[in-house]
Parts: structure tokens; sequence; C-alpha cells
């Protein structure tokens, strides 16, 4: 017994990522509902820092980084002391670790309200903060391998597979998806453009999901579930499967984000190929976790944690069989732009990750706290309130979104649009939001109580700061004659390592390479011209104010979106839009054939007050267009920028930009005041480089009338 070794337990890292978890958990589900709100209330919409459009992405932001991955780190960190029987390798690269997550959180919480984002989903923030996000991220991976490569358990367990696979996955998933010229502090292009740039930006989107939503959270699975119920694993066999088979289709799948769009066909094809494959691996470790429940399921009814723990799971299994579904695309014809696909990321964002957070919050924290949970009583009310909160919100979402689908697909026996108005499909599913709003407010309310119910169990018990434990020395890992291939790779973590980057880069490789390389995959269209500097401008107020949440730029060749909207979208009509923005929901309608659909004054009195232009709407009023000076002082760095990424832009054109910004401005003063806007100084106002931009939107090529 001469070889046992004597440690601690970190405990106050896991308390810090704990507390800033059910923090953002109020935060980021307080801005949800006010979101929820202020689509059936548009008056609440308050000044240009409040609007939808700007706490849009602060929300997504807040429950994805700052709550789950607050979750997620103090999952990772209970968990993998305990499993490495071995303290964190570094305090001062834990602590570096936490605060440097949480000012991230804090810079996200300041810019997106201003305006400064990227505008890419689930990637909005401002370059800085990308290079912000990659340091800790390597600090985090320097920790978390520095206790991986010191530890005293020769086996690593399955949790320790999917930690290892998050941290590359998203490394490169980040990484990639930040390449991007800075051109000020706040600003920058991304170096893939169009077409290009969607694909990249949904194998990132999609992945940030599957390896910053999912794996981690398999991996505290696979540690909590067993802990709380205390029974092991149900099948060792079934998680490599589940381990090797998601890792390596998952990243595959990021294309059927984008079907019927100008994608080319065989890019789309394989989105829906692999990503209809991952219901088998999901579902395998699905199963894995229930019947990890088996001689144990008499006491669910009575334990919370467990309460918790199987609806998360049951949710993942939802959510993982959903996903696939909404790939085919039959199916995806009706789901894409409607409320459908947001019912369908809440089931997993409130119900996978939601509910195994706090179950594992409420598992560990009177383990750490030395004491019993304040309120079995109040955690079950938690639980009630957020499964009915979910159920509210869902089914609301799901009926909404059939019934967009119906309404704009429908056409009379003369063969015109029954519901030529897009206005009238938005106000007929009014009663689904308020219900959604009800369902939210249900859902926070748990949320609430849960974290009262963690305050009041700390209150009573005596921190552990520092657990002690013991272990003996790791002994050399031994493969023995006979044992199964993955003990090889267990007992030798950096194989693991290179094995999952290996794996989860083959995917990425095959469909973006081509994309990059072959001009072939984009076809040229040689009307297509970049975006005047006025029009450059507009785009990026169109970026700032946020409304791609809620307007696309991408015609699908259907019947009933050629006939509301115009030609379907070509891929060459998008070579020069950094970003691009096709968007992910119609709230509002298509706009990429705006341009001349309407005169000028239009825009100016729809932004003004949309009620005037479009009685009924939900928009919110954007009267600061028309009282905010334009600023055109950035114009000459951004024409070069531009031009460094292969925007053909004239030789010296960043020269005269402003002075041609300024003569396109007067052109559409002009315009406005012969109809009948007579304001002075309107070509020195924000609102004319928004119109600009709507009025160019879709006109780059001329289709013969029918």
């Amino acid at each position: 017994m001469s070889n046992i070794q004597q440690f601690q337990y970190d405990n106050k890292i896991v308390r810090a990522f704990g507390l800033a978890s059910f923090i953002f958990a109020v935060v980021g589900m307080l801005v949800g509902l006010i979101l929820a709100l202020q689509i059936i209330y548009p008056s609440l919409n308050l000044g240009p820092w409040l609007t939808f459009g700007r706490l849009r992405p602060l929300h997504t932001n807040a429950v994805i980084f700052a709550f789950v991955g607050n979750g997620i780190f103090m999952g990772v960190y209970y968990s993998l002391q305990r499993l490495l029987k071995a303290r964190m390798w570094s305090d001062t690269l834990s602590w570096i670790h936490f605060w440097g997550w949480q000012l991230i959180i804090l810079a996200a919480a300041i810019t997106l309200p201003l305006g400064l984002t990227t505008s890419g989903e689930y990637s909005e923030l401002i370059w800085p903060l990308d290079i912000a996000i990659t340091l800790i991220w390597v600090v985090f991976g320097i920790n978390m391998f520095g206790t991986i490569l010191t530890r005293r358990e020769s086996h690593l367990y399955v949790a320790i597979w999917f930690y290892i696979a998050t941290w590359v996955t998203v490394a490169v998933l980040h990484i990639v998806r930040s390449l991007e010229l800075p051109v000020t502090l706040t600003e920058s292009y991304p170096i893939f453009s169009g077409v290009t740039e969607a694909l990249v930006q949904w194998w990132y989107g999609h992945n940030a999901v599957a390896f910053f939503l999912t794996t981690p959270y398999l991996g505290m699975m696979y540690y909590f579930l067993p802990k709380a119920a205390n029974r092991p694993v149900y099948s060792y066999k079934l998680s490599i499967i589940h381990f090797w088979a998601l890792i390596f289709i998952y990243i595959w799948a990021g294309p059927h984000h984008l079907l019927y769009s100008t994608l080319p066909d065989w890019v789309q094809s394989l989105g829906t190929v692999f990503s209809i494959m991952l219901i088998a691996p999901s579902w395998g470790g699905m199963l894995n976790g229930l019947l990890t429940l088996r001689g144990a399921w008499d006491r669910v009814a009575n334990d919370p944690v467990l309460k918790f723990m199987v609806v998360a799971v049951i949710a993942y299994g939802m959510a993982t069989f959903e996903g696939p579904m909404l790939s085919i695309k039959s199916v995806n014809a009706i789901s894409h732009f409607t409320d459908w696909t947001i019912a369908h990321v809440h089931v997993g964002a409130l119900g996978w990750n939601g509910f195994l957070t706090f179950g594992a919050l409420y598992w560990l924290w009177p383990r750490m706290y030395r004491t019993e949970l304040y309120s079995k009583q109040l955690a079950n009310i938690h639980f009630w309130l957020g499964t009915l909160g979910i159920i509210f919100y869902a089914v609301p979402m799901y009926w909404a979104g059939w019934t967009q689908a119906l309404m704009w697909k429908e056409f009379t026996p003369e063969g015109t649009l029954a519901w030529g108005n897009f206005l009238d499909t938005v106000t007929q599913i009014m009663p689904m939001y308020a219900m959604r709003a009800v369902g939210g407010t249900l859902f926070f309310v748990g949320v609430v109580i849960g974290v009262y119910n963690l305050f009041k169990t700390a209150a009573q018990g005596s921190f552990m700061a520092n657990e002690a434990a013991e272990a003996p020395a790791r002994p050399a890992p031994v493969v023995h004659e006979g044992d199964h291939w993955h003990r090889w790779i267990e007992g030798r973590p950096m194989q693991m390592l290179l094995w999952s980057t290996i794996l989860i880069a083959v995917g990425g490789i095959v469909q973006i390479i081509p994309m990059v390389f072959v001009d072939s995959q984009v076809p040229k269209i040689s009307t297509v011209k970049p975006y005047t500097p006025l029009e450059l401008t507009g785009r990026d107020l169109y970026i700032r104010e946020g409304c791609v949440g809620c307007h696309s730029q991408m015609i699908r060749p259907f019947r009933d979106e050629t006939e509301r909207y115009g030609e379907y979208s070509k891929s060459g009509e998008y070579v020069y839009d950094r970003p691009f923005l096709w968007g992910s929901k119609r709230t509002g309608p298509d706009l990429w054939r705006e341009g001349g659909k309407y005169p000028d004054s239009w825009h100016y009195n729809h932004m003004m007050d949309p009620t005037s232009m479009s009685p009924g709407s939900i928009m919110p009023a954007y009267p600061h267009l028309l009282e905010d000076q334009l600023d055109l002082n950035g114009l000459p760095g951004k024409i070069t920028a531009l031009r460094k990424l292969g925007t053909p832009y004239p030789k010296d054109f960043e020269k005269y930009a402003v002075d041609n910004a300024k003569e396109q401005a007067q052109k559409i003063a002009k315009n406005l005041a012969d109809q009948g806007i007579k304001d002075p100084t309107v070509a020195d106002k924000e609102i004319v480089a928004i119109i600009a931009y709507l009025q160019r939107l879709g006109t780059d090529i001329k289709v013969q009338p029918k």
C-alpha cells in the first residue's frame, strides 16, 4: 500500500462554473421571454439597443455559451478529476479559464446590443472576441490534457472520450469559421463569400450544436446519470459504437440547413444522407442512457434528480430523431423558414441541455456543500414547471410552423396565391406566439425556483473547497492478448485525440475544399456587380440591426415562392456577399427581390412606422435610422479589405468611395422629395443607406416576364 497517494479535488472551480451557469440561466431565459413578448407587443422594442434584432443573438449566446457553456465546464471539471483520480493540472489555468470565459460573455452582452456583430448564427461575436475565445479554449485544453496525462487512473472512461472530441472539434470549427479580415477593431469581412460562406457557416453552426450542445453533455450523461442512479452504464460496447459513429457522421450533416438553396445538389445530398444516418448512433446513446436505469425506475418517481435526467435523455432522443427527419428534402420543404425549426431547437436546448444541467446541479450541489438538497418539493415544482413550459412552448410552435407552411403554399382554384399578403400568414399565428410566451414564462419561473433552491442548499451547508481523496499511482497501460482493440486507445489519450481529429476533419474537407477551389461549383453571372459604397454601408446597417433574424434572402425553386417573391435565387448572385444573409426564419417576407418593388418613400415610411405601410405589422419601428447621422468614414478601409478578398472594385476606388456614396445619397434624397418626403437633411441620415441596399437586392439579373 506504499504507492497510495493522497491528494485533493478542487471544488472551488466547479462551484464557480456552477454559479455562473445558473445565474446565466436566469439571464438567458429572461432575454428569451422578452423576445417572445416583443413579437406579441412590438412596442416593447425599446430604443435601438433593445430591439428584437439586436437582442436575439444576445439570447442565443447567453443560453448556449453562458448558461450551457458554464454548465459544461462545471460538469467537466467535477467529473474529470474523479474519473482520472487527479486534481486539475493547474489551478491557475482553471481560474484563467473561468474569468476569461466570463469576460468574453460580458463583452458579448455589451457588443451585441450595440449592433457589433458578424451576423453568423452562433458566431456573431466580433473578431477580437473570436481571438479571446481561441486563447481561453487553448487554456482549457492545456489544463484538461495536462490532467489526463498526469492521471492516476489508467483507463479512460467513456465520458472523457466525449470531452476530448468536444475540445478538438470545437477548436477546428471555431478557427475555420473565424477566418476573417479585420477592417476596424469592431468590423471584419469573412474570407469566404456567398454560397461557400453559407456552407462554412452551417458546417460550423450545425456542429456547434453537435460538439458544444451534444457531445460534452453526452459525456456528462455517462458520468452523472450512472452516479445518480447508482447503476453501471448499460452497455460498454454500445458506448464505443455511439462515440465513434457519432463524431464521424455528425460533421457531415451541416448542409441540411441549406436544402433547396443555391448550394450544389451533391453537397445537399451528402448532408441529407449523413443526417439520416445520425439516428442510429444518437438513439444508441439515448437507449444506453435510459437502459442504465434498469432496475432503478421505481426511484425515478421520487428522485427529482433522476426525473430531470430522464426527461433530458428523452428530449435528446426526440431532437435527434426530428433533426434527421427535417433533413429529408420533402419534409424540409415544409419546415424550413418556419417556426417548426424554432420548436425543434428549443426541445433540445430546454429539454436536453437545460434539464441535464439542472439535474447535475441538483446532484452535485448538496455533495459539495455536505448537506441535503434544501427542498425536494421545490425541485419537483421546478421539474413540472419546466416540463409544462417545454410543452407549452414547443406544441404551439409546431402548430405555427405547419400553419405557416400550409398558408404559404396554398393556391386558389384560379391558380393564384390564397394568401398573397405575407402579413396574413403572420396574424394567423399570433395566438400560438402568445402560448409560446406562456410556456417560456413557466420555464423561466421554474429556473428561478431552481436557483433559489440551490442558494438555500448552499446556505444550510458547509462548502468543501478541497475534497480529500487517495488513489494508487497509475500503472503503465497493459493490453492483454484477446483484449478488445479499444483498450489500446483508452490508455493512450493522445492517440484518441489524433483519431478523433482525423474523423471529424474528413467531412469538412470533402464538403468545403471543392467549394473553395473548384470554380464550377458557383457559376458566375456577368451582370452581378459589387455593391456600391452606399449600398455596402446600408448592408452593414442591415446586419447591425439584426434584420437577418426575421427576413431571409433566399428564394427557393418552389411555385409558391416564385409567385410571391419573384425569380428563384442563383448561386452566382451572392459572390460578393460577405457575410451571406440567407437567414433561417421568416417572421417577415423574403427580401431577395425587394429591389424596385416599392418607391423609396415606402421604405422611409416603413422604417419610421411599419404599420403605416403594413397595417397589423409586428415589425418594430426604426426611427433612429431617420435621425442618426450617416457615417461614411470607414468606407475606404472596407473597400480596400474587400478588394484584398477578391471583390473587383477599380484600382484606387477607395479614394473616391465616400464621394460616390454621397452622390447616390443625394439621388435617393431627391427621389424622397419628389415622393413627398420633405426632409432637407435626409441625405445625411442612415435611412438613405438602408434604402439604397434594399433597392439593390435581387436586381443584378433580369428575368423575362412570363
